[in-house]
């Protein structure tokens, strides 16, 4: 179920080259050819641009309007020789699923080939707790977002608040989701739509979808930091989502900050997840509305939106609630800029609605704790993607798979069931 970015793996360089490889690189380098060509392009001009020879190019051409992944346009002018049909990407040949299962709630969208968002779903659930009743609200979810659709689906990206462990690649973390343990949720949504669908770290996608629709887009180094239920980072190094040698890398929300500090849901203690964590602030507001003589509303039930709108009108408790979050966040990402030195750091989640509340005590705690040369190269940025960014990161995985490996992913047929994880070609 778990893959890695395909435009950025290879297999040993000093093995052989074969046919079937050849032809999965030829139809990938015209298939995103024709993806980034916005006013198409004509047989000739992909022979050119791809240095294949012009058979070549109408072979795999053939295949892709076979497919309905690509249509013919009008006719071009001639250049000398006879006119030429030009081809273009057919955007809405095939739709894609992103699905969000983040600790307290479901989101989902439904894109077309173009990154455009055509439908979105959202619930709010306990689905830390309550796996049962996640997988009946997350099945009638995918059924509607599946039998709106005018195009075939294609596949499903599935984002999720757990590392994605090589030896279990379709199931939550154990330790931060026990009662999810037995439950392969990868090969649970692969069986319930029979489509390929891939799965990964939600914060990983968050990167992925800055990259390719945000503040992350023509950057080849950045992080990208959720602020949720849990925290979580995804490290673009080189353009290419970092994983690490077990698929663990960006749990900065488990990084420690105050060994002194609460024990974290992990095992640990001062992660800075128990730190910053919604749940963790949302306590901590309760706790201090409890040694108040009158309370404030926002604090006998706190909520996450109430406690930013009663920051915002200025009482005191809030705004220190909030500062604190921010400087525990600013030291996280003063190491962070230490360690990889990335070119902008982008932040998501609802937290960031504090605005500055939270990012002035951050700017000044990352500032007092990093290199100042690091600080210097790096912007700290609210994410601006509308909507659910994740799910639609986790949509943006599909279609990246599809433009590195379309002759696997998408000539075999729009929705094949599958009944072992989708991999991709190395």
């Amino acid at each position: 179920m778990f893959v890695y970015s395909p435009t950025k793996q290879s297999g040993s360089q000093s093995a052989p080259v074969r046919r079937d490889d050849l032809r999965v690189h030829n139809t990938a380098l015209i298939f995103r050819a024709l993806w980034e060509a916005e006013d198409g392009a004509a047989r000739i001009d992909l022979a050119r641009r791809s240095g294949l020879s012009r058979a070549t190019v109408s072979a795999i051409a053939a295949e892709l309007l076979e497919s309905g992944l690509v249509v013919e346009g009008n006719t071009r002018a001639s250049r000398g020789g006879r006119p030429a049909r030009v081809l273009r990407f057919h955007d809405t040949g095939r739709c894609l699923l992103g699905v969000e299962l983040g600790a307290s709630h479901i989101s989902a969208v439904r894109t077309d080939l173009r990154g455009h968002v055509q439908h979105i779903e959202r619930i709010e659930h306990n689905v830390q707790g309550d796996p049962e009743g996640t997988l009946h609200h997350l099945g009638e979810v995918l059924d509607t977002l599946r039998d709106t659709a005018t195009a075939p689906l294609l596949g499903v990206g599935l984002a999720v608040p757990s590392p994605i462990l090589h030896d279990r690649p379709g199931f939550l973390s154990p330790d931060l989701f026990p009662l999810w343990a037995r439950i392969d949720v990868g090969r649970w949504v692969q069986e319930r739509l029979g489509c390929p669908t891939l799965m990964d770290n939600d914060a990983n996608l968050g990167a992925l979808s800055e990259h390719w629709w945000g503040a992350g887009r023509g950057l080849s180094h950045f992080a990208y930091i959720k602020v949720a239920t849990g925290v979580g980072s995804g490290v673009i190094i080189n353009g290419d989502i970092y994983r690490g040698a077990g698929g663990i890398a960006g749990e900065i929300g488990h990084t420690a900050i105050d060994p002194s500090g609460p024990r974290c849901r992990c095992g640990l203690k001062g992660c800075l997840e128990a730190l910053v964590g919604t749940q963790s602030l949302l306590e901590r507001a309760r706790e201090h509305g409890a040694q108040l003589d009158i309370a404030p509303g926002w604090a006998t039930e706190p909520t996450l939106s109430g406690l930013i709108t009663a920051a915002r009108g200025g009482d005191p408790t809030a705004r220190a609630l909030i500062g604190r979050t921010g400087h525990w966040l600013g030291i996280a990402i003063a190491n962070l800029l230490n360690l990889i030195n990335p070119g902008r750091v982008i932040l998501g989640g609802r937290l960031t609605q504090a605005g500055e509340l939270l990012l002035e005590p951050l700017r000044e705690a990352m500032a007092s704790r990093a290199l100042w040369s690091s600080v210097m190269e790096s912007r700290v940025v609210v994410s601006a993607l509308p909507g659910e960014p994740i799910a639609l990161g986790a949509a943006t995985l599909v279609l990246q798979a599809a433009l590195s490996d379309p002759a696997s992913t998408l000539l075999g047929g729009p929705s094949t069931a599958t009944t072992t994880p989708w991999r991709l070609h190395a």
